[in-house]
């Protein structure tokens, strides 16, 4: 394993369970890769600027068998995420980093391996294509690329201008205006920009992400297209703020920003459309916040070539043309959502493989795939050159976890343990929906799910208003209506087709989730658990 990443870890535990015995290549002296904020940067070494919060909240960013504890807040800052993964490690005893002594000056360490599980993350190194921008070479300010970035210090009284518009261009856009005289946001195409916070307060990713969610929108990807670009636009109309992009919501990742409205509407952030030229320009600083580059060049030359910006990889992960499958890579994909799960699930299903448990396809079979999985890349998303292995997350993960035998029995699941199943199809896709059966199955995991909503209340909990009239009774009769209609629905969708539904009884089925999630500061709770580290307490 190359990297002491979140994909690494996962790995590293995949590798234990199966009873493997992983060694894991770091260049740095400890854990956390990205996660892990160093005042002074390793040269060549990518980096975090130092007010970073994670986009994914801390249920939808977990490993599956590792709850985060309560107390964290919902959207972590970076030294809180690292705390977390420092637990985990600690937890399943994973390791403790170290280098050889002779490492700086030898900077290697050779040994065989049976296979290989490539863990370097997205990207490692900075793209700044200069060419693009005709007179840089007189500018006479500074430039330099996002990953240089610290912090707002230097930039007291200083004209800024931000090239790019992704996430890391809008939180350096709104980090730099709160001490610059005056930020310029360069954008080419805009984006869709959306909260962290949802409806109700609650975190934006636990709200519309269930598997329902996921079946109306699979069934109806037009309509519920318009739908999301009307509710943003309710929030801020995105053309009136300079910030309507071409393309529709779901054609790419948004950019996840609470503040970059107020930096517009307050003049302290002023949008504006990409640089044609730099010439007798008064902006003393420009910061690139465009994509990094992938480099792999440890591996032999042509072995992930696919052309473009995609990677030959068989569902992301194996590389087809090997004589025997032991090269695997891992996290090296995105999403509308976070990496952990999906690097996780990966780690597992490949760690199948190296033991023979699963079989991959021949290589021309997987030849085949890589190039329909291209092919809806191309069709489905835009902008390849910022996510070039975009997916979405609950197919994804669902077609990963039917092979491993994982995948939750919805059904079976409604019908046994319905409180369960309800929250499987209703609520959030959490990660602890792929230990309920199956290899690798927690005994914790269906007390983590029941418990989810109580991890994310509790950071809340600093200050408790009086409670009001107690609503328990017509709560409960709403909720067994809905347990009702969704056992109907999930039974009827078994045997037909919920295209046959009429339009505004499907508006109402889609707003199910909402419905019980606002339901749920009323409904007082009896009692308090912790989940972490593989067990449920009362607490």
């Amino acid at each position: 394993m190359y990297v002491a990443g979140p994909s690494s870890l996962t790995s590293i535990k995949s590798c234990l369970d199966e009873g493997m015995e992983p060694t894991c290549f770091e260049s740095s002296d400890d854990i956390g890769g990205l996660w892990r904020f160093k005042e002074h940067p390793d040269p060549g070494r990518v980096n975090i600027y130092q007010s970073v919060i994670i986009n994914s909240s801390k249920e939808m960013m977990s490993y599956s068998d590792f709850p985060p504890p309560a107390h964290l807040p919902n959207n972590m800052h970076h030294p809180q995420l690292l705390s977390y993964l420092r637990l985990y490690a600690q937890t399943f005893d994973l390791f403790n980093v170290r280098q050889r002594p002779d490492f700086p000056v030898s900077g290697q360490e050779i040994q065989v391996f049976d296979a290989v599980m490539v863990c370097t993350g997205h990207f490692t190194q900075p793209h700044l294509p200069l060419n693009d921008f005709p007179g840089i070479e007189e500018f006479e300010g500074r430039y330099f690329h996002s990953w240089e970035y610290l912090s707002a210090e230097g930039l007291q009284g200083k004209r800024v201008v931000v090239v790019g518009i992704g996430n890391s261009g809008g939180g350096i856009a709104v980090d730099a205006s709160r001490v610059a005289e005056q930020v310029y946001l360069s954008t080419r195409k805009g984006a869709w920009v959306v909260s962290r916070v949802g409806a109700g307060g609650l975190p934006g990713d636990l709200v519309g992400t269930s598997r329902l969610d996921r079946l109306v929108q699979k069934l109806f990807p037009s309509w519920i297209t318009m739908m999301m670009e009307k509710k943003l636009n309710r929030t801020f109309d995105h053309r009136l703020y300079g910030l309507q992009p071409k393309h529709r919501f779901f054609a790419q990742i948004p950019v996840v920003n609470d503040d970059l409205l107020g930096r517009i509407i307050s003049g302290r952030v002023l949008v504006k459309p990409n640089i044609r030229e730099i010439k007798g320009s008064s902006v003393v600083w420009m910061l690139w916040c465009l994509p990094l580059a992938t480099t792999m060049t440890f591996l032999p030359s042509g072995l992930l070539t696919n052309g473009g910006h995609c990677l030959c990889l068989y569902r992301h992960v194996f590389p087809p043309g090997l004589a025997r499958p032991s090269l695997a890579v891992v996290g090296f994909i995105c999403n509308l959502g976070a990496i952990n799960p999906l690097a996780e699930m990966q780690a597992r299903w490949a760690t199948q493989v190296f033991k023979g448990l699963l079989t991959l396809p021949s290589q021309e079979a997987m030849l085949q795939a890589v190039k329909r999985d291209t092919s809806t890349l191309q069709n489905r998303f835009a902008c390849l050159e910022r996510h070039p292995l975009q997916v979405d997350h609950i197919p994804y993960m669902d077609s990963m976890a039917e092979e491993l035998g994982v995948r939750p029995n919805l059904l079976g699941l409604l019908l046994r343990e319905p409180g369960v199943g309800l929250r499987v199809l209703l609520g959030p896709c959490t990660p602890y929906q792929y230990r309920l059966r199956g290899p690798g199955q927690w005994d914790g995991a269906r007390q983590a799910i029941l418990t989810q909503w109580e991890r994310v209340a509790q950071p809340f909990r600093t200050r408790m208003p009086p409670q009001p009239e107690s609503r328990t009774r017509a709560s409960s009769s709403l909720i067994l209506t809905l347990s009702v209609t969704v056992l109907l629905l999930t039974t009827f969708y078994t045997r037909h087709s919920l295209s046959s539904l009429p339009t505004g009884l499907l508006y109402k089925i889609y707003s199910l989730p909402e419905i019980i999630w606002e339901l749920k500061p009323r409904l007082k709770p009896t009692q308090q658990y912790m989940c972490t580290g593989g067990s449920c307490t009362d607490h």
